[in-house]
C-alpha cells in the first residue's frame, strides 16, 4: 500500500476508542494558504528531522485532493497532510502527521460497489486487529470511516520488500526468508470466530473463468475434482491468509516484517498466500522451489489446495495484465504502455515478456493439476 522511506522515532500514542465513523482527534488542522497549497505542520522524522513537502491544490486534481483531505479531516481533524504517496484512478494515499505520529491516509475515489466493499473489508480488518492482534506487525489503526471509505493508519518504518508487483530481479534470500516466515505465522493464526469471512468463492470463480474462456473444459473438470477432494472447500479445511501476499505489501524493518494492505484477508484453501508469492516470483527459481516444498509439506491435500490456488491466481494475473495492456493501447498518448503505477511495467516489451511468462507458468500449473488428478 505504501513505502516507508523513513522510520518514526516518536513513541506510538495509545489507541483511543473509536466512535461510530471515526476517532476523537480534535486538534485544528493546517489550512490552505492563499496560493492554494497546504503548508503542513512538520512531523518528526528520523532523529527528529522534519518531513518536508507541499500539496498542490490547484487545478482539477487539486480540487479532488481537497475533497480527499476533507474526508480525512472529518474522521481525524488532527491529520496534517504532507505529500501524496500514491494516486490512482481508484484511491489516493497521503502521508502526514497526527500529533507526533507519522500517519498514512487512504481514501477511495472509485465508489463502485465492488471497490467500496473491498475498502470496508480492509477497515474491518484493521479494527479487528485492535483487539485481536495477529502474529505479525501491522499498522496501528488511527481512524476510519467505512461509509465514506476513508482510513488513517500509522506509517510503519521499514523498506518495501519489492517496489513492483512482479520484481524483475530476484530478491535477496534473506528478504524471501523473512517474508515467508511472516506469511507462515499469518497462516497458522486462528482469529476469533466471526471476525473474517471467506473472500473467495472457489466454485463460482472457477466457473466464471470457464465461462470467459480462460479455463478449458478439462481445466474445469480437473479443478472441480480437486476441489471435491478437499471436502468441497468446507471452512474446517481452510487457512487464514493475508489474501494479497505480494512483496510490495511487506515492509522489512530491523524489528521484523510489517504486512500492509489487508483488504483481501480471510479464510482460503491452504496455500493461497504461497500461490500468490509463487506467481510473482518468476525471476526467483530458488524461492519458487522453496515455496513449492512448503506448500506440499503437509501431504497430498495441501498440494492439491496449492495447485487450485495457483491456477486461480495465475489466471487472474493474466487477465489483469491483458486488460491493462488492451486499455493502454486504446488510450492516446500511452504508446501502448500501461500507465505508470505501482507494479506497472516500463515498456511494451516488458509487458509482453511478463504475459508470456505468466502463460508459461499457467501451462506448468495446468500440467501439475492433471498429474494430481491422475493420482487420485
Amino acid at each position: 500500500m505504501y513505502t516507508a522511506s523513513s522510520s518514526v522515532t516518536a513513541p506510538p500514542r495509545p489507541l483511543r476508542p473509536l466512535g461510530a465513523g471515526g476517532g476523537p482527534y480534535l486538534a485544528p488542522h493546517a489550512a490552505p494558504s492563499a496560493s492554494g497549497t497546504v503548508r503542513p505542520r512538520r512531523p518528526a522524522g528520523v532523529g527528529g528531522a522534519p518531513l518536508s513537502g507541499r500539496l498542490d491544490l490547484s487545478g482539477p486534481q487539486g480540487a479532488q485532493l481537497r475533497m480527499v483531505i476533507a474526508s480525512v479531516h472529518r474522521i481525524c481533524p488532527e491529520f496534517s497532510p504532507v505529500q501524496v504517496l500514491r494516486r490512482s484512478g481508484r484511491s489516493v494515499l497521503l502521508v502526514g502527521s497526527t500529533g507526533r505520529t507519522t500517519a498514512v491516509a487512504k481514501c477511495l475515489l472509485d465508489h463502485s460497489p465492488a471497490w467500496s466493499e473491498r475498502f470496508r473489508h480492509e477497515i474491518a480488518a484493521y479494527r479487528a486487529f485492535v483487539r485481536h492482534r495477529p502474529p505479525v506487525r501491522v499498522p496501528r489503526l488511527i481512524a476510519a470511516d467505512p461509509d465514506n471509505c476513508a482510513l488513517v493508519i500509522e506509517r510503519m518504518p521499514g523498506r518495501v520488500a519489492a517496489l513492483t508487483r512482479h520484481p524483475v530481479e530476484a530478491p535477496p534470500r534473506a528478504d524471501v526468508r523473512a517474508v515467508l516466515g511472516a506469511i507462515a505465522r499469518v497462516n497458522t493464526w486462528r482469529p476469533a470466530p466471526g471476525l473474517f469471512d471467506a473472500p473467495l468463492d472457489y466454485a463460482a470463480r472457477i466457473a466464471h473463468y470457464h465461462e470467459l474462456g480462460l479455463f478449458t473444459d478439462r481445466d474445469l473438470g480437473d479443478l472441480q475434482k480437486l476441489l471435491h477432494g478437499l471436502a468441497g472447500g468446507r471452512q474446517s479445511t481452510w487457512q487464514f491468509c493475508h489474501g494479497d501476499a505480494l512483496l510490495s505489501n511487506v515492509l522489512l524493518s530491523p524489528t521484523g516484517p510489517v504486512l500492509v494492505d489487508w483488504e483481501h484477508a480471510g479464510w482460503y484453501l491452504p496455500g493461497y498466500d504461497l500461490a500468490t508469492l509463487w506467481a510473482v516470483l518468476g525471476d526467483a527459481p530458488a524461492a519458487r522451489r522453496q515455496i513449492s516444498q512448503l506448500a506440499q509439506a503437509a501431504g497430498a491435500a495441501s498440494r492439491d489446495a496449492f495447485l487450485v490456488n495457483l491456477m486461480l491466481v495465475l489466471t487472474r494475473e493474466i487477465r489483469t495484465y491483458e486488460t491493462a495492456v488492451q486499455r493502454a493501447m486504446r488510450e492516446p498518448g500511452t504508446g501502448g504502455v500501461v500507465p505508470d503505477r505501482p507494479g506497472a511495467l516500463s515498456s511494451s516489451e516488458e509487458q509482453r515478456l511478463l504475459l508470456r511468462r505468466l502463460h508459461d507458468d499457467c501451462a506448468m500449473a495446468r500440467r501439475a493439476v492433471r498429474a494430481a488428478v491422475g493420482t487420485r
